[in-house]
This record gives C-alpha cells, sequence and structure tokens, in this order.
C-alpha cells in the first residue's frame, strides 16, 4: 500500500471512529492511544492493526457506544451497519493513533503524547526495541497492550504491561504438541541467538524431546540476510535419512528457500513454522505449498475473525490486510472496554488492576483471560497449513 493511500485511509478510519456521538463530552468519554509502528519494520502488523483498531472503535459508537451498566456485545457491535448507526447513548470510545516509526525516541515521545491527551490505555508495537522505551515512559502507571507482540518479557502485570497474542513459549509448545500429535518423531531446528528466533527452537526442543520426539540437529542462520542454506542442506542429506519435520522462526521468504534447496538435495520433508510466515507475506510466496505455521486465528464461517473482516470490506471497499493481526487489535480494545464496564472508571490505575483479572474476554481472535495467567493471555495457538496457496485448519491448540 503506498503511503498516500495510508494515509488517507487513516484520515477517514479517524473521522469514522468519532463520527457517532460528538457531542459527548471528555467525562463521558473513554480514551484508548496506539504507539503504532507503521514503519517497515512494525507495519506487518501495526498497520493492519490500526485499520481494524479504528474500524471497530467507530462501530461500537455507532451501535451507541459503551453502557457500564451492561456491557457491550462483541457479535453485535462486528454486525453493526456504519451506514445505519444509533444515537449515541453510552460511553463513547475515542482512538488516537501514533506512528513510532520504528525509532525507540520517536515511541517515548508519542507515547507522552497520548498520555497527555487523556488515554486511559495504551497499545503498543510488536518488538521489544520499542515496548521497552514505552514502559519506561508509562512506569506502571497506565495500562499497556502489546498488540502483536509474542515476546514473553512484555508480558509482566506488575508494571501494567500486557501481550494480547499468545507468547512464543506458548506457540512453540503448541507447535511441539501438534508435530507430536502428527506422530513426527524426528525433528531438524533452524535457529538464531537471542529472543524469537532462538528461543522458539529452544522451547520447540524441550517439549519435542519431553514428549517423546529427538531433535537430530540444529542448524544456525542469519535471520532476514541468509539466502543460501547450501551448506547445511548437504549435511542434512548426507546423514541419509530426511527428518520428520524441519521447525524454525525463519521468515517467509528464507523458508521457501530452505525448502527448495532441500528439495533439490532430494531431502523430503514437513515444515512448520512461526506466526513469522503470516507476518512477512507467507501467502504470496512461492514454494510453501503444504507448510504448517502457528498464527492467531482462523476464519471459519460464523467466527468473529471472518466478521471482522467482512464489516472492514464492507464499509471500506477493501480488504483488511491481515485479519488475524487486525483481530488483536480489537481483542485488546475489547480487554479495555471489559475492564471499564467492570470498574465504571477511566483511571488508568483502576483500568490495569481491572485487567490483571480478566476472566473469558470476548475477542476477535479468541477469549481472553489474565486472571491467574500474569501479563500473557490463556487463549488458543491456531495451526494453519498451506493448501492450494491459501490456509486451512490443521488444529486449533489451548
Amino acid at each position: 500500500m503506498k503511503k498516500s493511500a495510508v494515509v488517507s485511509a487513516l484520515l477517514v478510519f479517524s473521522l469514522l471512529a468519532s463520527a457517532c456521538g460528538s457531542d459527548q463530552d471528555s467525562s463521558s468519554t473513554l480514551k484508548v492511544g496506539y504507539a503504532a509502528d507503521l514503519s517497515d519494520l512494525g507495519g506487518f502488523a501495526d498497520m493492519p492493526a490500526s485499520q481494524a483498531g479504528e474500524h471497530f472503535v467507530a462501530l461500537v459508537n455507532c451501535a451507541g457506544g459503551i453502557d457500564p451498566d451492561v456491557g457491550i456485545d462483541i457479535d453485535a457491535i462486528l454486525a453493526t451497519d456504519l451506514n445505519d448507526c444509533d444515537e449515541l447513548s453510552g460511553t463513547r470510545l475515542e482512538w488516537k493513533m501514533e506512528n513510532i516509526a520504528g525509532d525507540p525516541e520517536v515511541t517515548q515521545r508519542a507515547s507522552q503524547s497520548l498520555i497527555d491527551w487523556g488515554a486511559s490505555a495504551l497499545l503498543g508495537p510488536p518488538f521489544p526495541d520499542f515496548g521497552e522505551p514505552l514502559l519506561q515512559v508509562t512506569a506502571g502507571e497506565i495500562p499497556v497492550l502489546f498488540v502483536a507482540s509474542t515476546e514473553p518479557m512484555l508480558g509482566d502485570a506488575s508494571i501494567n504491561s500486557y501481550l494480547v497474542a499468545f507468547d512464543d513459549t506458548m506457540q512453540a509448545t503448541a507447535a511441539a504438541e501438534f508435530a507430536l500429535g502428527q506422530g513426527w518423531t524426528t525433528a531438524i531446528t533452524f535457529s538464531a541467538p537471542g529472543p524469537y528466533f532462538g528461543y522458539n527452537p529452544e522451547v520447540f526442543t524441550e517439549v519435542f524431546t519431553a514428549g517423546g520426539g529427538s531433535v537430530v540437529a540444529d542448524y544456525g542462520f542469519v535471520p532476514i540476510d541468509d539466502m543460501d542454506f547450501s551448506a547445511q542442506v548437504n549435511e542434512i542429506a548426507s546423514g541419509g535419512q530426511a527428518p520428520d519435520v524441519v521447525y524454525s522462526a525463519m521468515l517467509s521468504f528464507q523458508s521457501a528457500v530452505l525448502r527448495g534447496q532441500m528439495d533439490a538435495a532430494g531431502v523430503t520433508t514437513n515444515y512448520l513454522v512461526t506466526d513469522a510466515f503470516e507476518a512477512t507475506g507467507g501467502y504470496f510466496t512461492d514454494g510453501v505449498e503444504g507448510f504448517y505455521h502457528t498464527t492467531h486465528s482462523f476464519p471459519s464461517d460464523g467466527s468473529r475473525i471472518k466478521a471482522l473482516a467482512d464489516s472492514y470490506e464492507a464499509s471500506h471497499g477493501s480488504p483488511l490486510e491481515n485479519a488475524s493481526f487486525g483481530g488483536l487489535a480489537v481483542d485488546a480494545i475489547a480487554v479495555v472496554i471489559d475492564a471499564f464496564v467492570r470498574t465504571n472508571s477511566t483511571d488508568p490505575k483502576v483500568l490495569g488492576a481491572a485487567i490483571k483479572n480478566a476472566q473469558d474476554v470476548h475477542g476477535a481472535t479468541g477469549d481472553l483471560t489474565y486472571l491467574g495467567a500474569g501479563g500473557v493471555p490463556d487463549k488458543p495457538v491456531y495451526v494453519h497449513q498451506v493448501v492450494g496457496g491459501a490456509p486451512t485448519l490443521a488444529a486449533t491448540i489451548d
């Protein structure tokens, strides 16, 4: 999407979000701010999340706002027609986004700007490089919900910091359980030191091994940069027996290259990867037919994520860039609304305390529970398989 189109779209979303109930005063408003990374680094998640978040805010206001005595029915909200709005009778939901542009200093300025605006809660970007500067500004005084991050260290209820997605421990565990459930007993991993690219294979190995599987080798690679795996592939091929599965947190275009080189060497196996596959355009990448990957939702008929995607396209005339990441923004807003409904307060400290005790909050990607789970929600992990170039649901792992 061109930058000019992005700016125009976000302006339209902002107008829609405030279209219903513009006469309400600030005391009747719940404000949610989003420190979003729309750069090439984080835009894969925060662009569709921004689109879906503003759309959902518009739907809530169009449906009459938030009644703290009743709450909201997310299924009814997602079925709301923006061309036929009710009179605003409840609390108006207000939304403001600041682009952190993939810069820690900009992140801090943007976060402070949203706090000065009066946000009762903040939504945050995908990566800890920018999440940590944001948390330095909020200092535990205002709840922060990281929309698309799976970094475990950002989920810390003691400092009012929450993930909205599952974390890497959960997705790697789910991947290992899925692999064992498929009857796969041998695996090879590709990893790089550090979080995500190293941590996911590490957890997968622990769980897969504990379940009776064997990880016969781990091979290093450089995320983003490596596009030649011939040395690793030759070693695998020389072993004489292909593993049942290759697991990694590789980006989609790298895993496609790896698969092509493995096929050329006569090594036939299964490929299971993380949510980086979908985040980096896996379904627009050649050579990934049959791949499995963990992700955040599946748009089955009757699901909320499909209702969100359908509502967005009907209202804006174009599809949501990524329904899974868009749905996570809706989840985050739903968690804030749930805390407001249970407390009838817009005070950030009150809302933060309520989020810690949240149970079975209906979101677009699933139901979220934080009570007893700390800053990481208890929610399902979905496993998709690429079939005919499209996602099919292989498993849902609670």
